[in-house]
Parts: structure tokens; sequence; C-alpha cells
């Protein structure tokens, strides 16, 4: 079970709703949250700028000076929504947890860039929760490729809203390969802890006339975990494979949802560009992914 959590933090508003389903996990296992904000370098952020030619070669130290008011003003909100979140929720710091089973937290700070640090830190934790929402509503891809493709760890995106992640009903969205196997096996604490767990298969618009049964297998090895596990076979019926699987997500009141990270390069090209990636944007409810 995850005893050891890394949250990314931006310092925006964005960030509660990460928090609250980090919190509930913590919670949930006894396990430490890491809450880390990596501030921007703002004398290189300036230097790739002056570099550019880019008309700033006067004013500089005073475009510099508001650069680091905005670096230290976006670090102080990251911490002090933290701090007030986890007062909130009773997570104390890890000195003050009355025991080693208690769920606890610690506020870290770096400079460099966030992808480089979530790497850094994230191998030598058991999970890592990052936002979906970086700016403009836009997903963090580059976050979560670090998160996903460097560090070997497995992932939590929550949902929106930031609804807990624990208990409820698990979905898995099935195939037969490596990558959703090893999504499987990080969620297990996850699964064992579920009301009931949801094997889905979604079939191939070519499938033939031999169906794959890799899905009965999982459901009759998962049910040593948690006998409340069962599977459904989607169908495509002329409708994309993500309607379909959310549609069936919804039906079924899914609260957290297991799938692989697919690919090889670049995450945004191999993963975040087709199923995954809408699913990401489309999807209410936490996804849990491994690569």
């Amino acid at each position: 079970m995850p005893k050891t959590i890394l949250l990314p933090l931006v310092g925006t508003e964005a960030d509660r709703a990460t928090e609250r389903s980090a919190i509930a996990v913590a919670q949930a296992f006894g396990a430490h949250l890491i809450a880390l904000h990596v501030r921007r370098d703002a004398r290189q952020d300036l230097a790739s700028l002056a570099s550019a030619d880019m008309g700033m070669a006067a004013g500089l130290d005073t475009v510099l000076a508001r650069m680091e008011d905005d670096i230290a003003a976006r670090e102080k909100s990251a911490e002090d929504t933290w701090r007030d979140t986890c007062a909130k929720a009773g997570l104390a710091l890890a000195e003050q947890a009355s025991a080693r089973t208690d769920a606890s937290q610690e506020f870290a700070s770096e400079m460099g860039e966030a992808t480089d640090w979530v790497a850094e830190y994230g191998r030598a934790v058991d999970l890592i929760v990052v936002g979906r929402v970086k700016e403009a509503a836009m997903l963090d891809l580059d976050l979560m490729e670090a998160a996903l493709m460097d560090t070997g760890r497995p992932v939590l995106i929550p949902g929106a809203t930031g609804v807990p992640v624990v208990d409820g009903t698990v979905a898995i969205a099935w195939k037969n390969t490596r990558e959703a196997a090893g999504a499987v096996a990080a969620a297990m604490p996850f699964i064992q802890r579920a009301k009931r767990v949801i094997v889905f298969s979604v079939e191939e618009a070519d499938a033939s006339d031999s169906v794959d049964k890799s899905h009965l297998r999982l459901v009759r090895a998962l049910r040593w975990h948690n006998p409340n596990t069962g599977s459904q076979v989607l169908r495509h019926e002329s409708r994309p494979a993500v309607k379909v699987l959310l549609d069936a997500l919804a039906r079924e009141k899914c609260d957290l949802l297991v799938m692989g990270g697919y690919g090889h390069t670049r995450l945004r090209e191999a993963v975040f560009g087709g199923f995954t990636r809408a699913m990401l944007e489309e999807a209410p409810l936490p996804v849990l992914m491994a690569h």
C-alpha cells in the first residue's frame, strides 16, 4: 500500500481539488504526503528572454524584480493553501503525528524545472498525485509525462472536484498488455478496499471470431483480493471507444478508473494524443495510471 505520496503544487486555486484527493488517500492508508512546489529560476528565464532579443535590454532589473515577486507570491500561495487544507483535514506534520500509522505531511520547495524535480522526488515515493489543470484549464501534460514516464511509479490524476478515491467502485479499463497489468498491480491497495470492482473490456472495432478471454482470467485472479469483482464487455456500436467507456463508467457510478499508460517515446504523442488523453479530458472521475 502507498506509504509515501508526492503531490506537486502549482500555486493556484486548482491545487485545492488535487490536495483533497491526496489527503483522502493519505488518511486511508496512513501515508506521508510530500507537497512539492518548484519555483521558476527568474534569472534563467530572464536570460532566455534577453537572448531571444525581445526588446528587453532596457529595464532588465525592473523586469527581474517583478518576475521574482510573482514567483515568490505563487510559492507563498502554494504553501498557504496547503497549510490551510491540511489544518482543515487535521493532517499533522510528520514530527507531530501521534503514531507512524497516522497520515502526515510536509512542504518542500525547490528551484528549477517542475518536471525535473517531480522526477527526482517521484522515484523515491510509492505514489504521485498530479492535478489535471496547469493554466487556462489545459491538461498539465508535461508534469504527467514526467511523473509517469520518468519515475516508474503509479500516478493518480484526481477528478476536477477532488472527490476522494478510496472505497466505492473501482473500474479497470482492461487491455491484454503489460502496461494494463502493471496498472492493476499498482492499484491493488484500492482494489482490495473497494466495495466492488468492474473489469471493462472494450471490444475492438475489428474484432475477429476469436474473442479475447484475458479479462475473465483477470477477474478470477482479482477475486482472491476482492470477491466482489465482475466484468463487462463493451461493444462499439458505431461509437468511439472513449464514449462507450465513459457511458459505462457513469452508468455503474464508478469512483476510480485504473488504466495503463502506453508508449515508449514522448507521452503526449504516444499516450495523451489518443484514447488516454480523451479520457483525462472528459472523464469526471479520478484516474490511476502506471507504465
